[in-house]
């Protein structure tokens, strides 16, 4: 995957971390996962702590606005480029159809319903927020979780 513009992550070692030593790495996040994995692997070998093993990412650049959570799988912080193709692309969703953060797409479709919908005191159980929020998914919606409750929501329209 080639971008346009500067997009990276800062990987961090843990290890080093937990003992008041800074060591990590500024990532291209434009290479495929395995290019990243392989340049995370060589940071945590040149570790001054013998052994370690466990990384975190404690910045990142070029997301245009996406928070990228410290603990963010590497297939999650490629997503969305891979998905749009290229960088101008992915910035468009970002001003044009990105929706926001939310815990869950449940709470996207709950969401929605509130704003779009007077729902009745007495019918609000029978509402399927879970199921809504799969459709949206299939028809409306790209969604990437980034950790434990944190989605991004872009519209695909």
């Amino acid at each position: 995957m080639t971008c346009q513009a500067e997009i990276r992550i800062y990987v961090a070692c843990l290890a080093t971390y937990n003992n008041g030593i800074l060591h990590g790495r500024w990532i291209d996040a434009c290479q495929d996962d395995d290019d990243i994995r392989g340049e995370i692997a060589a940071m945590l070998a040149a570790s001054p702590i013998a052994g370690a093993e466990e990384y975190a990412i404690h910045d990142h650049e070029g997301f245009e606005g996406a928070s990228v959570s410290e603990y963010a799988g590497i297939d999650e912080v490629t997503e969305l480029l891979a998905y749009f193709g290229d960088l101008d692309d992915a910035r468009t969703a970002m001003e044009d159809h990105y929706a926001g953060v939310y815990r869950s797409v449940a709470d996207v479709a709950e969401e929605l319903t509130g704003e779009t919908t007077e729902i009745p005191d007495n019918l609000r159980f029978y509402i399927d927020c879970e199921r809504m929020a799969r459709d949206l998914v299939v028809n409306d919606m790209l969604v990437i979780e980034l950790s434990f409750e944190e989605v991004h929501v872009f519209w695909s329209h």
